[in-house]
């Protein structure tokens, strides 16, 4: 069962993908995370690639992100995080947009936004993680003092990072490990 674990939403109960194309963060995953993250927001936008439930997203709403994008390629995953924010909706105005697509191409056409934080949780033999970096890195959509966070299986290792994104802490938690890096100029 997948909850939102803190914030104005906490203790809200999340649906989650019926098949095996997504992996959800587990709660204790989420909770290590927003403890290196910061527990709290002061507002800000971040996007949510690889989606799946939308818990991670969904999560950053709660704790005080004021937007969230949503994005994935899978239609089931698509009907879920809708139907999760229509729970977050009747008990506020929130501000989240859905959009389903291949993450790459998603990055590839935002180069008109930029955000604060961006989540990414593809699925662990996709191995997408290096270029994800070198893309987010390109296309410039991420804001100088953003963070970055790459969810991956904890035996990942990630060689090539561009200049501009520096790792700041790498966290395993289980089979999970975490890559939270920060843009620099």
């Amino acid at each position: 069962m997948l909850r939102i674990i803190a914030g104005k939403y906490r203790g809200i109960k999340l649906d989650e993908v019926a098949n095996d194309s997504t992996r959800p963060t587990t709660d204790k995953n989420k909770e290590m995370l927003f403890n290196v993250l910061g527990q709290f927001f002061e507002g800000g936008i971040a996007l949510d690639l690889f989606s799946g439930s939308g818990a991670l997203g969904i999560e950053c709403l709660s704790r005080g992100m004021d937007k969230v994008t949503f994005v994935d390629s899978n239609i089931d995953a698509i009907q879920i995080i809708k139907k999760n924010l229509s729970k977050l909706n009747e008990l506020s105005d929130i501000s989240a947009k859905v959009v389903k697509a291949d993450a790459i191409q998603f990055i590839r056409a935002s180069v008109d936004q930029k955000y604060d934080l961006i989540v990414a949780d593809p699925p662990y033999l996709l191995e997408v993680y290096e270029s994800l970096l070198q893309l987010i890195s390109e296309q410039e959509i991420l804001h100088v003092g953003g963070i970055l966070v790459l969810e991956a299986d904890k035996t990942r290792a990630i060689t090539q990072v561009p200049d501009n994104l520096k790792l700041i802490k790498e966290k395993v938690s289980g089979n999970t490990k975490f890559f939270i890096y920060e843009r620099e100029n």
